[in-house]
């Protein structure tokens, strides 16, 4: 079975041309896609959606860096034990407890500015793991980029409680 990469006929390798990619995928849509299987059998539809479903599936992947880093990683064999193995290095767990004071004071005191500063810190950072993910995925050390990856989805976490925190604070 083609992998997502091959899929769409693109490198194996973390930076994907976006523009190359949508063109696939939409190559791949107009093929597979259930309106142009209307008059064929049961079996033909079948296959169509499983190919349309894989296809969308597959672009979602490739689109989102973390879906992709992750998909990379296990393309590699790299189990990324995102439920079991919650390590981190000290330093990114002291910068966590940090910010998560900065998000409560700055709820408490409904202080949008101070949420603007910790949204701009942690997009700087996710930048930050994301070029390191992509170094490491390039020098086939999956191991370390599987780390990078589950560290980037606490970053994800915290950037969605920083989304909810500004909501909260429109609201009132």
């Amino acid at each position: 079975m083609q992998n997502h990469f091959e899929l769409f006929n693109l490198p194996l390798q973390f930076a994907v041309d976006a523009v190359a990619l949508d063109s696939a995928y939409r190559d791949v849509q107009g093929r597979v896609h259930p309106d142009k299987f209307v008059n064929a059998t049961d079996a033909e539809k079948r296959v169509a959606m499983q190919w349309a479903t894989r296809a969308n599936e597959a672009y979602q992947t490739l689109k989102n860096p973390q879906k992709r880093a992750q998909y990379m990683c296990e393309l590699a064999g790299v189990d990324l034990q995102t439920e079991s193995n919650t390590s981190m290095p000290m330093a990114f767990l002291v910068q966590q407890m940090e910010w998560r004071e900065e998000l409560g004071d700055a709820r408490a005191g409904k202080d949008s500015d101070a949420l603007e500063s910790l949204d701009k810190q942690l997009r700087n950072a996710r930048k930050e793991q994301l070029a390191q993910i992509e170094q490491q995925i390039n020098a086939a050390d999956y191991a370390a980029a599987a780390q990078g990856v589950r560290a980037l989805m606490f970053l994800e976490k915290f950037k969605e409680e920083i989304e909810h925190s500004f909501a909260s604070i429109e609201e009132n």
